[in-house]
């Protein structure tokens, strides 16, 4: 979040979509009632920190972490907020004050806050709990939102594939030693994950198809949805067809270890080391391409998904309900949930993180993979991403008469320090000063002094903010 954003927030003032509280040193009381009405109706901009006039009031700097803590962990306690929701919190240096952003998405379910359903009207919240129309006419708003909700009512337990349980059982140990999912039986972990729901509309009951797409057996995907395809392309010496495919119609769970292994099988692998870790960037990156691929696709359109291994680029398409459109920047976006039950469940199994964090995660590794590069997220009617495969050349520094010019641009030859700095900025533009000072065995102090340096004769530039942007190379 931007300051620029911040202000045309601010400008704008209170009303449907934006909410502003002081939270001085502690959070308002009313801030979930805010946050509940937001989920129950568009979503919106709460900021912290800001008078109801819109002036920037800022926090008190020794209580910004118990605040900022406090939302996150008590938007996850179903005692507080139910069903709980994962929200994502920014902090934002504004006019030299600190404040608060969260941007609250809208829910496909109701939400109630201390045991009270609330709505969102103009710039206000209100109780709604007691007013029976009201609250139906919620639930059936919700029910048509997003296409992961249809109920099948006459689906049984016997319509999903029964090793699928066990399987996801284990996934989930794997992320939490204690998870409940392993007291419960089949029926049970389905309620629990939001895959069984009430039509308020007709009084039925029922599987969703967010529960057919993650367990359902391959004949009931396809009566239920028979346009249900990802298709897996390799095209680099048949460009006209293709070299090999993986026709995917299976369930999500599956569906995401065959694009995986098509990858392993046809994309090298590059390993690096993170702190004491060594990890697999090909893994890193299309974990999050896959994933994204998988969860956030609108599964109501025949457009067939489809993830393309071209000699220059790997591409991923999938049919989407943009909530914006253009190119997304890491920078400056708000993540959006397009089928959140299902992203819900990816999470609990460890195929995914956080919201928004596979962008931000493959424009980190991504640079180190294929050095000089970025990906693309592009958000229109269909979702599209673009990984480089290959160095894009006027961004790279790495043969003697690049590094020529940059010594002609310096004006005097490099220090040992300098070099070694370069170095490693082309190999991982996101690496940190502390990160760099460890590995030169220099000072961070001494670190950042040559930054500045290379800053100073314009051959080194920082994209975006301290936190989250990442080191550009220019000659």
């Amino acid at each position: 979040m931007t300051t620029e954003r911040i202000r045309e927030i601010l400008k704008e003032g209170e009303g449907l979509e934006i909410e502003f509280k002081t939270s001085t040193f502690e959070l308002n009381k009313d801030v979930f009632e805010s946050i509940c009405a937001f989920l129950n109706r568009k979503g919106g901009h709460l900021l912290l920190g800001v008078k109801d006039d819109g002036t920037a009031q800022g926090i008190i700097e020794d209580c910004l972490e118990d605040i900022n803590n406090n939302i996150v962990t008590l938007a996850n306690n179903p005692q507080k907020l139910n069903p709980p929701f994962y929200l994502s919190t920014q902090i934002v240096d504004y006019e030299d004050k600190k404040i608060i952003y969260v941007f609250v998405p809208e829910s496909s379910q109701v939400h109630s806050t201390n045991g009270k359903i609330f709505d969102r009207n103009e710039d206000g919240d209100f109780d709604i709990t007691r007013q029976t129309e009201q609250v139906t006419q919620l639930y059936l708003r919700k029910q048509s939102i997003y296409s992961e909700n249809k109920i099948y009512s006459h689906l049984g337990i016997n319509d999903f594939k029964q090793d699928l349980f066990s399987r996801v059982r284990t996934l989930a140990k794997n992320q939490r030693a204690d998870h409940p999912w392993q007291d419960m039986d089949n029926e049970e972990l389905m309620r629990s994950s939001g895959l069984y729901k009430r039509d308020h509309q007709t009084g039925k009951n029922g599987y969703t198809l967010a529960a057919v797409l993650l367990f359902g057996k391959d004949e009931v995907i396809q009566s239920v949805l028979p346009h249900h395809k990802t298709d897996a392309i390799l095209r680099i010496e048949n460009t006209d067809r293709y070299d090999d495919r993986d026709d995917i119609r299976t369930n999500l769970i599956e569906s995401y270890d065959r694009l995986m292994n098509f990858i392993r099988k046809h994309l090298p692998d590059k390993f690096y080391q993170e702190g004491e870790q060594r990890i697999s960037l090909r893994d890193h990156i299309f974990r999050e391409i896959i994933g994204n691929l998988l969860i956030h696709r609108e599964y109501g359109n025949a457009f067939p998904a489809k993830l393309v291994i071209e000699k220059e680029r790997v591409i991923t398409e999938n049919w989407n309900r943009p909530h914006d459109s253009g190119i997304i920047d890491p920078a400056n976006f708000s993540p959006y949930p397009k089928n959140p039950v299902i992203a819900k469940f990816f999470k609990e199994i460890g195929r995914v993180d956080e919201l928004g964090s596979g962008v931000r995660n493959t424009f980190k590794y991504c640079g180190i993979y294929t050095p000089g590069t970025n990906p693309q997220f592009i958000e229109n009617d269909v979702f599209k991403t673009i990984i480089p495969l290959k160095p894009e050349q006027n961004n790279i520094v790495n043969t003697s008469n690049d590094w020529e010019e940059v010594r002609n641009k310096f004006g005097e030859k490099l220090g040992e320090s300098s070099e070694k700095i370069l170095s490693l900025i082309y190999s991982d533009r996101y690496i940190s000063a502390s990160a760099m000072a460890e590995i030169i065995n220099i000072s961070e102090r001494a670190v950042e002094k040559q930054i500045a340096k290379l800053k100073e004769k314009g051959i080194l530039k920082r994209i975006g903010p301290n936190k989250g942007g990442y080191w550009k190379i220019i000659f």
